[in-house]
Order: C-alpha cells, then sequence, then structure tokens
C-alpha cells in the first residue's frame, strides 16, 4: 500500500478500548503525540476539532510496545491491566508527514472524539505504533452513596417537569421518597446482574421486581424497576432512562412514592456495570 509523504505501509484495527504516549522523531513538535494533538485541536475532512485533553498511560505505552511485537491489541491492552469501552490502533512505517496523513484521513474522527482521551505509543525506527481508547471509569463502590443519591435527585428533576413519553404526555410528579428496603432489592438486583452476567428484569433465580421488592419486606400496592447497562455516570442512566419510552413511563408514573437505586461495576476483567431503579407504593 502507498500514500504520499513516504508513506510505505499502515495498518489500522479496531477494537473496544483507551490509549496515549510519547515518542519522536527527532525534530521539535513532531513527535506522534505532538502530531495525534494537532490534529485533534485543528479537526480533519470537515470535522471540527477538540481541545478535549489527550492523557499519555504509561499502561497503554506498554501495550503499544507488546503490540509492536506481535501481540493482539486486545491481549496486549489487557496484559497492561488496562479497562476500555473501545480500542483503535495503527501502525504507520514511514515519516512524521506520512503518520501525520494518516492520523488526519483513517483516525480523524476517532481523533476528534473527545471519548477517545487516552494514547499510547511505540517507535522502532521508521515504524509507529499508536493505541487509541475510551477508558471505562464507572464509580467506585465507595462512592455508592453520594452517587445514588445523585441519580434520586436526577430522577426527581426530571420528575418536576412535564414530559412526553413515546406518544403519552406525563403531567409533572411528585418527588420520589429514598426508602431503604427499595434500595436493598435495588442493590441486589444490580450485583447479581454483575456475578451473573445478565441484563433482565427476571433474577438469574427467576425472580421479578415485584418478589425482590416484597423480599426486602416492604409490603407493597404497586411496583415497578428500571434497569440500564452501559451508562458510567448517574446522568447518564437517567437520560437512557427519560429516552426509552417505557421506562420514561415508570420514572413519569405519580402513582410511585418511594424509589430505591444502586448500581453495580465490576473491578477487573471485562468493564461492566449495571444501574436499578425500584419503583413502589406502600399498601
Amino acid at each position: 500500500m502507498s500514500h504520499a509523504h513516504s508513506l510505505i505501509a499502515v495498518a489500522l484495527s479496531m477494537v473496544t478500548g483507551m490509549a496515549m504516549a510519547v515518542s519522536s522523531y527527532g525534530a521539535a513538535g513532531r513527535t506522534p503525540y505532538d502530531l495525534a494533538r494537532s490534529v485533534r485541536i485543528q479537526g480533519c475532512r470537515g470535522h471540527s476539532g477538540t481541545h478535549a485533553p489527550l492523557r499519555d498511560i504509561y499502561g497503554l505505552n506498554e501495550a503499544a510496545l507488546d503490540l509492536s511485537h506481535g501481540v493482539v491489541l486486545k491481549t496486549a491492552v489487557a496484559n497492561a491491566g488496562y479497562r476500555e469501552e473501545q480500542l483503535t490502533s495503527l501502525h504507520v512505517s514511514g515519516d512524521a508527514a506520512a503518520l501525520q496523513s494518516v492520523l488526519s484521513n483513517q483516525l480523524c474522527e476517532t481523533l476528534v472524539s473527545a471519548e477517545f482521551s487516552d494514547l499510547g505509543i511505540a517507535q522502532h525506527g521508521r515504524d509507529t505504533w499508536m493505541i487509541f481508547a475510551v477508558p471505562f471509569n464507572p464509580p467506585s463502590a465507595a462512592a455508592a452513596g453520594p452517587v445514588d443519591s445523585e441519580l434520586l435527585q436526577r430522577i426527581n428533576a426530571a420528575r418536576a417537569q412535564s414530559r412526553r413519553c413515546g406518544s403519552k404526555l406525563f403531567p409533572a410528579a411528585p418527588p420520589l421518597q429514598a426508602n431503604a428496603m427499595l434500595r436493598a432489592a435495588a442493590e441486589a438486583h444490580a450485583r447479581d446482574m454483575l456475578d451473573h452476567n445478565y441484563f433482565a428484569h427476571e433474577g438469574h433465580d427467576g425472580s421479578n421486581p415485584a418478589e425482590r421488592v416484597a423480599a426486602t419486606g416492604y409490603a407493597y400496592r404497586i411496583t415497578g424497576e428500571n434497569i440500564a447497562s452501559g451508562p458510567e455516570t448517574a446522568a447518564q442512566a437517567v437520560e437512557g432512562w427519560i429516552a426509552s419510552p417505557d421506562h420514561c413511563e415508570n420514572l413519569m408514573d405519580a402513582r410511585f412514592v418511594d424509589s430505591g437505586v444502586a448500581f453495580a461495576a465490576s473491578t477487573s476483567g471485562a468493564p461492566r456495570i449495571y444501574w436499578v431503579q425500584e419503583f413502589a407504593t406502600r399498601r
């Protein structure tokens, strides 16, 4: 494969992940990192640039070095202990101008995406390997209290305004009251989905939301449940529920008085995070 600017060969691969690193061609301001940052800020192929930072991640530099030795991208990143949402990598054989051309053309959309915040780089002579990644940054278990409180606050803020859920128009609803028993039910189901690697309202033991609420001792008249997989912040979880007509209906249902919310996230292995909200009203 040939390109202008003395490019000899280019290889690209994409999976789930995140990356950044530093290396030099010997000319000031022409390191792979500087070239990537320049394209990121200036934009490319009709895409506006972004000033969102690129982070030099040591583990991704190590992964890029492994990549240069023939290790598969996902394996190299996993061996470095890095956990990602998305990954993309490239191998360019050529000079700085050749690398800039590849970054501006084949990697344009990646570079101008603020989500791709990390970079790893390795170089051998005229060969450059780069890994770009979107990190997996879930809240920690230690932050559960504040995150759960924020989640309920955002839900109540959404309920405070009338809104359309699909084809149905809902008036504003009173705020939900935090309930410890419902939170226990939400926490148990989030943890169960994480531990058993599934995503559903039916528990791995066959339980349904109403049964899990009743198991906590909450005597309900009506119950409901929202779940989400993937969002890494309370804001993203609520935005997703509002955008989904069925979840939005639960969120806006004025019949619900009490609520419990929780999340559970993996701390190793594949990036996974689950959110659960239980709704209920006592008999």
